[in-house]
């Protein structure tokens, strides 16, 4: 994406009306960055404590150009003096903080509470021991890829589950402007060596063999509700969360007939 190197401050009607996608400079290190899909940001380049960074300002219209222009004044000044505007702004949250935000805001949408545990499980087992505690800020592609060394290899599915999941974090971090990039984007997965994705699924029984598997279970020491919900898991071929939740009001005894609503079925579809 070319950048518009003009030094003449941009004007209120320009950043309404800019439609070609680029970056266009205003002054104080701002510039206006147009997306292709029309969207447009600010940002700011910016030396903090000797090292080139790129802030987020926020999106336009919300941040309007004399409010991101105050906004870049004000960077400049506390970087001027050794200060960092990413923190003395406002709070930044630890990666671990955010990860917790990133689960109560997806919690609504899962339709599955085993979720949400695997998910702050394998941050807890796998990330928060590396860069939990550092700020959302600060973690770095290097800091990605020394935890996703660790297991890309040994453990190659809950590897790539991990990388979304930092992911996933960091996307929510760029839209709150605390960042600018992912470093759990693209580059990563071009540097670690390719894995297989095959995936080992338990073994289905020869339907001879069912009726043995259930006379085993009848007898088991297993509960009566376990017994019973597992036999009507087999007779309907349904998951385990669908056989475990189903309910007497989705069953019409007379036609024989179980109809699984779609907000619980995992394709949205109403199931017969």
């Amino acid at each position: 994406m070319a950048e518009n190197r003009k030094t003449r401050p941009l004007t209120a009607a320009r950043v309404r009306t800019e439609k070609r996608s680029g970056r266009y400079h205003d002054g104080q290190g701002l510039y206006l960055q147009v997306d292709p899909s029309g969207a447009r940001r600010w940002l700011q380049r910016i030396v903090i404590r000797g090292k080139r960074t790129d802030l987020g300002l926020g999106g336009w219209p919300l941040v309007s150009l004399n409010a991101a222009r105050e906004k870049a004044i004000e960077n400049r000044r506390i970087a001027r003096v050794g200060g960092d505007p990413r923190t003395e702004k406002r709070d930044v949250p630890t990666f671990a903080e955010a990860a917790a935000e990133v689960i109560k805001l997806n919690l609504p949408t899962w339709k599955n509470t085993k979720h949400a545990a695997q998910w702050g499980s394998t941050l807890r087992t796998y990330v928060f021991p590396h860069f939990g505690s550092r700020l959302v800020t600060e973690v770095s592609g290097s800091d990605v890829m020394k935890a996703l060394t660790l297991i890309w290899t040994a453990k190659p599915e809950t590897a790539r589950r991990v990388r979304q999941r930092i992911g996933a974090v960091m996307k929510w971090a760029i839209a709150n402007n605390y960042r600018l990039d992912n470093p759990a984007g693209d580059a990563i997965e071009a540097v670690l060596p390719k894995t297989s994705r095959t995936q080992a699924h338990h073994k289905a029984l020869h339907y001879t063999a069912v009726p043995a598997a259930l006379r085993a279970v009848r007898t088991s020491k297993a509960t009566e509700s376990s017994k019973l919900c597992l036999e009507y898991q087999v007779l309907t071929a349904s998951r385990p969360g669908e056989a475990r939740n189903a309910l007497w009001s989705e069953v019409d005894v007379e036609s024989r007939t179980w109809t699984i609503p779609s907000e619980r079925m995992k394709a949205d579809r109403e199931h017969r």
